[in-house]
């Protein structure tokens, strides 16, 4: 059955010319919009887009499709905007991205407040890689994402830290050593790659180190998976200290000899650092962080 979401979607696929960076853009999986997509398209009768390589185009009929699927939202949008002006009522929109792990952990409270603060500001989420989010701000497909590691003087509301962490198989000899592991051996392990669906990972900070990991075993996404594979001892991997489970049974997690530490934070994108949505955010988040020194 068609829904406000499959014409979301296609509008998103036709301006991102690829169902990833749609699927953030709407807040859906990668998996889950290409489903979307398809069954739109057996709905159609009809395929609305072909795919090339890493692009997504549209048909003929896509285009068409996609047009009036932007005019129906559109029109949509002036219907709410109506309906709400009569009701004496002016809502607003603070469009967020995040890469899941912050999703997960550090926003759910920070949402919440704001929305307790700020009922007539609706929060659209959308998830997405950290190399993606840099993509939606500097498009102004989102007003505020977060971002890991600023540089210098950006602008960024910080939301924390966390250190990266060593995890290793109970029986694996550098858990039995104890205490803390050095980069340079970890890295020289059979080693389980796990992302998180982020560019700053193991690989890129062995890389900036000077290192690079001699042996991956294997590369994931999900973080219980990396756990699940060096229970088995098929390697060792360095996760977020965020990410870390709660049950530990078989595994052996210590702190790098080095430590390592990502800052997060949410920056603004050029077109809405200004707007009463991301203003009322980042002044929330001010007073939050002066109560908490």
């Amino acid at each position: 059955m068609m829904n406000l979401m499959h014409w979301r979607l296609v509008v998103a696929v036709m301006d991102a010319g690829n169902i990833t960076h749609a699927a953030a853009r709407v807040g859906m999986t990668q998996s889950g919009a290409s489903q979307a997509i398809a069954q739109l398209e057996e709905s159609l009768g009809a395929p609305l887009f072909a795919r090339e390589r890493r692009r997504t185009v549209p048909t003929a009929l896509g285009l068409r499709v996609a047009d009036e699927a932007r005019a129906m939202l559109d029109a949509l949008q002036r219907i709410q905007a109506l309906s709400l002006a009569a009701a004496g009522t002016a809502r607003q929109t603070l469009r967020l991205a995040s890469f899941p792990m912050v999703f997960a952990t550090v926003l759910p409270p920070v949402l919440r407040r704001f929305r307790q603060l700020h009922p007539a500001i609706d929060v659209v989420s959308l998830e997405a890689s950290d190399d993606e989010v840099e993509t939606l701000l500097a498009d102004g497909t989102v007003d505020v994402g977060v971002v890991l590691n600023a540089a210098p003087g950006r602008q960024v509301c910080p939301l924390g830290e966390d250190e990266w962490m060593a995890v290793l198989p109970l029986a694996h000899p550098l858990a039995r050593a104890g205490g803390s592991v050095a980069l340079a051996d970890l890295a020289a392990q059979p080693f389980i790659l796990a992302t998180g669906g982020c560019s700053v990972n193991a690989q890129s900070l062995a890389a900036d180190a000077g290192l690079a990991l001699a042996d991956v075993r294997a590369s994931v996404r999900d973080w219980t998976s990396a756990y699940a594979l060096v229970r088995e001892g098929l390697g060792v991997t360095l996760v977020p200290a965020l990410t870390l489970p709660d049950n530990r049974r078989g595994l052996r997690v210590t702190s790098l000899a080095e430590p390592l530490h990502r800052a997060f934070g949410l920056a603004a994108s050029a077109a809405a650092i200004d707007s009463a949505p991301v203003r009322a955010l980042f002044a929330m988040l001010r007073e939050d962080e002066a109560h908490s020194l």
